[in-house]
């Protein structure tokens, strides 16, 4: 009888652990956080905007997007289909690479601006600049009506090649470069470091971090803080006054947005792009409305992502509407968005009209034909 009663004891004991070792990995305690998507359970109204309430400029794209002219023609179709008259390409290029894209998309001059990158060949010997300023005005010729994307994480400049590790944007070795693109009225975009989560521990207190930890910068050595980085590229618009200066991502100054406030009212060349930001912004919607409408005249819209009916609408629907607790996974958070509601006149100068104004489009489009 013993024996019976302990052999079923042992039996129920090893069930009951059994199961607990099941449902503990089933459960919370082994969710990863690559595999959490809520789903909101709020019966509250979500807007698609099929077509942008006004004509859209998107400032921010790149040509890695697509890789056939079957691709391109898709790609004009889908502009035309949400409302984007046209797109500038920061094609970050310059000689035969170059040449090759302004050749490439030729077949819509009239919808794709093409952007060059500098050529930084020779940077860190002397004499430099002569022969970068001179392929600037090739890239001029040849199509191009802007610089870009030019971008630095903190070790330097390096979104082409061959890159300028250790040369930053406040450089007096750029200044000729920059003076130039001031005489030829080509404006500058320039990404800047990451979002301050990009510089936090990588823990539990870090609320960003899904989207953070795949380009994480907290374990990088000897580069410039996002602090540093915009002094930098203060000094620099600052002393190019007649040179315009698009600074992408809102600078990453999503999280402190009165920083990029300061300088819109310090420097009239300084612009700033919307590209890829919609997360961020999507999540303090108050504060980020009262922003945008009294900076409504230094903010283009930009997409920075794969050109898709979906990517498209979701811009529009934050920009556009009032719509609260939804998710979109594309942007790399896990938080919920809202819509800003943005009134029509500052819609208007981000969609379309403060990148014409930079961009001087009747006298570009002139020439470039």
């Amino acid at each position: 009888m013993n024996e019976r009663y302990r052999f079923f004891s042992f039996l129920i004991s090893s069930i009951i652990l059994f199961a607990g070792i099941c449902r503990s990995q089933t459960g919370l305690d082994h969710l990863l956080l690559k595999n959490y998507r809520p789903v909101s359970i709020y019966k509250i109204p979500y807007t698609v905007i099929k077509k942008a309430r006004y004509p859209v400029l998107d400032m921010h794209s790149h040509p890695f997007y697509i890789s056939s002219e079957k691709e391109l023609d898709h790609w004009v179709k889908l502009m035309d289909s949400v409302g984007i008259r046209k797109t500038v390409i920061l094609t970050m290029d310059w000689g035969e690479k170059f040449d090759s894209l302004a050749h490439f998309f030729s077949k819509y001059r009239d919808r794709f601006i093409l952007y060059c990158g500098f050529d930084y060949t020779g940077y860190d010997k002397p004499g430099y600049d002569p022969t970068a300023v001179k392929e600037l005005e090739k890239c001029y010729k040849e199509g191009s009506r802007g610089v870009g994307e030019l971008g630095d994480k903190g070790k330097g400049l390096y979104f082409c090649y061959p890159p300028a590790y250790g040369m930053h944007i406040a450089d007096p070795r750029l200044d000729p470069l920059l003076d130039e693109c001031a005489k030829l009225k080509m404006p500058i975009s320039i990404h800047l470091g990451e979002p301050q989560w990009f510089y936090e521990p990588m823990d539990s207190t870090n609320d960003g971090v899904m989207n953070a930890y795949n380009w994480r910068l907290d374990n990088q050595k000897e580069i410039l803080t996002l602090d540093q980085e915009l002094n930098h590229f203060a000094r620099a618009v600052a002393r190019h006054p007649m040179t315009i200066f698009i600074t992408c991502h809102l600078a990453n100054q999503v999280t402190d947005l009165a920083k990029l406030a300061k300088l819109f009212d310090k420097y009239p060349n300084l612009y700033a792009d919307l590209g890829a930001r919609y997360g961020e912004i999507a999540s303090i919607p108050g504060y980020a409305k009262a922003f945008f409408e009294k900076y409504q005249d230094r903010i283009v819209y930009g997409t920075d992502n794969s050109p898709t009916l979906a990517m498209y609408q979701s811009t529009f629907t934050i920009l556009e509407t009032r719509d609260e607790q939804f998710y979109n996974f594309d942007f790399g958070y896990h938080w919920p968005l809202y819509g800003l509601r943005l009134s029509n006149a500052s819609l208007k100068r981000i969609f379309w009209d403060n990148a014409e104004k930079v961009l001087k489009m009747q006298d570009q489009e002139g020439q470039h034909k």
